[in-house]
């Protein structure tokens, strides 16, 4: 019989794992920010402090876990707050709004992401014999849940992988193959399924968000969109809302509006050459539509951003 506030085994368990992942990713996190590793999938994370405003950024089918630290992530008008002992899961390229919540230089928000395949998501289904999602149901392509021992302890196979790269070309892909496995059979595997059962909602869906990011500079067209998906216009329009938290309008402006400020951030253009490269035939309506993303004008907006840099180095 345990006493009272006593740790089960299991959450003891847990207690370790996410201690020895904490270990793993500060020993192989010098600088803050995104450190690639020599697992083309897995990136790893660190920040010394919470973000002062929220980011722009574009989610892919992955998982991202915290090992210390919380971060919080805005799709359309609902929030995902995960931190240690949960994870956050995608199983669409999702538009979103990001901020760490909590990091101090002696506890920084310690993290990872690990990229999910869809073609392995659709094999294991296959190999698995897991139960198919329940027909006909779209549902939010993003999701957290709670960590698992197995899942953690596969996360750490993966991670110590990193003192043997030799072994990374045979095992790496291995270890995440039982990620996803574990992600699949856990109680937000449906996300993953729906996706990745061809003629599913879910699949047609993210078929139709891949169309998007790729030509997203080309008049949308919702009617060719629903065609190409196998839906009519009214379906298209709920199952993408359902699965996105947005109108497929509002999506191809989060990918017009990022990638114009990402050419005026990174490769000098002015706001009107920016606009007309991503797809706007009017700047007044893409610094109006900037405005309202990102609550500065283009020009007030990446004067901030090139300061950002230097008061840091300061």
């Amino acid at each position: 019989m345990r006493t009272h506030g006593e740790r089960s085994p299991a959450n003891a368990g847990i207690d370790a794992a996410l201690e020895m992942l904490r270990e793993g990713i500060a020993r192989r996190t010098p600088r803050d920010g995104l450190v690639a590793t020599p697992i083309p999938s897995v990136s790893l994370f660190k920040h010394s402090a919470p973000d002062q405003e929220p980011r722009s950024a574009m989610y892919e089918p992955s998982v991202c876990v915290s090992a210390q630290g919380a971060k919080r992530v805005l799709l359309g008008g609902e929030t995902y707050v995960y931190n240690a002992g949960s994870f956050l899961i995608t199983s669409v390229h999702l538009p979103t709004v990001v901020q760490v919540l909590q990091a101090t230089p002696k506890k920084p928000f310690l993290g990872l992401v690990v990229r999910l395949d869809p073609r392995e998501i659709s094999q294991l289904m296959l190999d698995s014999k897991l139960p198919p999602p329940r027909p006909q149901r779209s549902a939010r392509g993003m999701a957290c849940g709670r960590m698992t021992l197995p899942l953690l302890a596969a996360i750490n196979r993966l991670i110590d992988l990193l003192d043997a790269p030799q072994d990374i070309p045979i095992l790496a892909p291995v270890i995440q193959r039982e990620i996803t496995y574990r992600l699949l059979a856990s109680d937000r595997g449906e996300r993953l399924r729906q996706v990745a059962l061809a003629g599913s909602h879910g699949h047609q869906i993210a078929q139709a968000i891949g169309w998007l990011k790729a030509e997203y500079a080309q008049p949308l067209r919702i009617g060719e969109l629903a065609d190409r998906a196998h839906m009519s216009v009214s379906a298209f329009h709920q199952h993408f809302r359902v699965v996105t938290a947005m109108s497929p309008l509002q999506f191809q402006k989060w990918l017009r509006l990022n990638e114009a400020r990402r050419l005026m951030l990174t490769e000098g253009m002015n706001a009107a050459t920016a606009a007309l490269r991503v797809g706007y035939e009017s700047p007044s309506q893409f610094s109006r539509e900037y405005r309202r993303l990102f609550e500065q004008s283009p020009l007030q907006d990446i004067k901030q951003l090139r300061r950002v840099p230097e008061s840091a180095n300061a």
